[in-house]
């Protein structure tokens, strides 16, 4: 391996140069990196870590680092300070005080890097993998609020991705829950994908590890026998009930064939703009449906026949009654 006292240049000179320092921090910065702590510094989410884990790292890395062969290592503590001190000069790292638990402050009064201190990484590396994410991000939102006008064929194709992934969600919620409870109630602890719903983690951090398999705590055989019963009384219950459990089955078939069909949600949006140019008339089974409902309320029908006839005797007394008025 590599040090830096193997060089002919002089111990710094490597890390003289600013791009050998990034590709330091690059190193420092990932999982092969120091171990940093999470805190809030000005209102934003910072690592940090204190001077002397750095130092030692740098210095004397615990076995089982896997240190870059294009970086040469460090021979003692000096030469690990003297880059540190650097870092701190091209604010790379930032000095600072705890204030609380998960809290940071700006030392103000002392910058200088010092073992016995707090420091911030500020350093973020390449941005341009960020830049194009933040890229992707803005234009897919713009496609996204352009739904509407989408083609019928995009909208189809999109439907049919978002129910599927929908239906695989439940589909692993299901299966992580009749995993876990079937082995909890033979005594022990199992999950699949157990980090999967852990928001402070990573997108790959969260399928790992694969599985958990561990015995679970004393004191809980009364309830995994009483969930046992509970879970095994439902199976039996639904094996000797046919016709109601078939009838459940046959209806989650069809619920799925309306949703892959798109018919629980009907696309309004898209039905008016095929019709923009169509005249809003009725059609002729409209009309006739109207004018049947029209007659079956019709108050005439209700009335009987001699209730009509002195109806119109006293429309005809009326009206010559106003004719004799009118002549007088």
């Amino acid at each position: 391996e590599t040090t830096m006292a193997d060089t002919k240049e002089e111990p710094t000179s490597f890390y003289d140069d600013e791009e050998n320092l990034k590709k330091l921090c690059d190193f420092l910065r990932s999982k092969e990196g120091p171990p940093v702590r999470e805190a809030v510094l000005m209102e934003k989410r910072v690592h940090y870590l204190k001077g002397e884990k750095l130092v030692n790292f740098l210095a004397e890395p615990k076995k089982g680092v896997k240190w870059p062969a294009k970086l040469p290592r460090f021979s003692d503590r000096q030469e690990a300070i003297a880059v540190c001190k650097e870092l701190c000069k091209l604010q790379y790292l930032l000095r600072s005080e705890k204030k609380g638990k998960g809290e940071l402050s700006v030392n103000r009064m002392v910058r200088d890097f010092d073992e016995a201190g707090y420091f911030t990484w500020l350093y973020e590396g390449d941005k341009t993998f960020s830049h194009m994410m933040t890229t992707g991000l803005v234009i897919g939102f713009l496609f996204c609020t352009c739904f509407p006008i989408w083609p019928t064929f995009l909208k189809v194709f999109v439907w049919y991705m978002s129910v599927s992934f929908l239906l695989f969600i439940f589909f692993l919620v299901t299966v992580r829950a009749l995993l876990f409870l079937f082995v909890w109630i033979l005594g022990y602890d199992f999950w699949l994908l157990p980090n999967l719903f852990d928001e402070s983690l990573g997108f790959v951090e969260s399928f790992q590890p694969v599985y958990s398999f561990e015995p679970t705590k004393a004191g809980q055989l009364p309830y995994r026998v009483g969930v046992a019963v509970a879970f095994f009384s439902f199976c039996y219950w639904a094996i000797t009930q046919p016709s109601e459990f078939d009838g459940f089955i046959s209806a989650q078939g069809d619920f799925l064939s309306d949703l892959y069909a798109g018919k629980l949600l009907s696309d309004t949006s898209q039905q008016d703009k095929e019709n923009i140019d169509k005249p809003k008339v009725q059609s002729l089974n409209d009309l006739l449906k109207s004018l049947d409902e029209e007659e079956k309320h019709d108050p005439l029908e209700e009335v009987s026949e001699e209730e009509q006839v002195d109806s119109l005797l006293d429309n005809l007394l009326d009206d010559e009654e106003d004719i004799d008025e009118e002549e007088e």
